[in-house]
């Protein structure tokens, strides 16, 4: 008797193969979470646990990613229905970080619209002032307004590549991408140098605590874009974009998340900088 499966299906759908990634990003993550609290509150061994987590997850990530790279390109799985699916599931993942970011802007708005000076356990004795007196902000035309022109810059550099990549324009995608690159890695270097030189810690106060948290997060969103793009202009050199009916889904969910950091920002920059100064 033949036991072997068949080598077709009878239809479009994606039957995942068994993987050892999900569970093990999930430990992955949790040793990365356990570093990051150890090393805030300066834990023996730290350091550590902290480098072994993150790049634990960063191993995982890359070898998840790439067997879907694989089910992609080489097995063809990525039908329609299941780049259907997928889409369906990044504007989901998009979605959700707009309610992470929904919840950093209703703290930032709650202390700054209704600043608490004094308290007398849940009694608000004296109003506040925001930002706070002893809290010397930034320049939202300095550092800040540079960072904007960045973005937007990248963002047209970004739907560039898109374009050319519709046009089968390999070169002109390449450099695109290789721009929106830069912008992104200076967009950070940026960021680094106004943390550097910021006038408060982020134990300081409401205003360090909502700042860093909104600003930082963003920017480690930045960085996961770029790290993203990057993987996207290799593979662009590649010619993996180039194969009829790939749909070039990577590259298309890299641009979708590079505009909402550019989205993101904008917010931050009107109502973080501009009105919370």
């Amino acid at each position: 008797m033949n036991n072997s499966h068949p080598t077709t299906k009878s239809h479009l759908f994606h039957i995942v193969d068994p993987s050892p990634w999900p569970i093990l990003t999930s430990f992955a993550l949790l040793i990365l979470v356990a570093g990051g609290v150890s090393f805030m509150h300066s834990y023996k061994f730290n350091h550590y646990i902290l480098a072994f987590g993150v790049i634990s997850v960063a191993y995982c990530l890359y070898s998840w990613w790439r067997d879907v790279i694989k089910e992609g390109i080489i097995d063809h799985s990525h039908t329609e229905p299941v780049r259907h699916g997928l889409r369906i599931g990044m504007a989901l993942f998009i979605l959700t970080e707009i309610m992470f970011f929904g919840v950093f802007f209703a703290s930032f708005f709650k202390s700054s619209l209704s600043p608490v000076g004094l308290l007398d356990g849940v009694w608000v004795i004296k109003q506040g002032v925001w930002p706070p007196p002893n809290i010397k902000v930034f320049d939202p035309f300095d550092i800040p307004f540079i960072n904007t022109l960045i973005l937007l810059l990248s963002g047209t550099t970004v739907t560039w590549a898109h374009y050319a990549l519709e046009e089968r324009n390999q070169k002109d995608c390449v450099t695109a991408l290789g721009l929106t690159i830069i912008l992104g890695i200076f967009f950070t270097c940026m960021q680094a140098y106004e943390y550097y030189h910021a006038a408060f810690k982020f134990t300081d106060g409401i205003y360090p605590s909502n700042f860093y948290l909104a600003t930082g997060f963003h920017g480690a969103h930045v960085i996961i874009g770029t790290i993203f793009l990057i993987v996207c202009c290799f593979r662009a050199r590649r010619g993996d974009f180039a194969i009829k009916n790939n749909g070039h889904l990577g590259f298309e969910f890299a641009a979708w998340y590079w505009h909402f950091v550019d989205v993101v920002w904008l917010f931050l920059f009107t109502f973080v900088y501009i009105f919370g100064s």
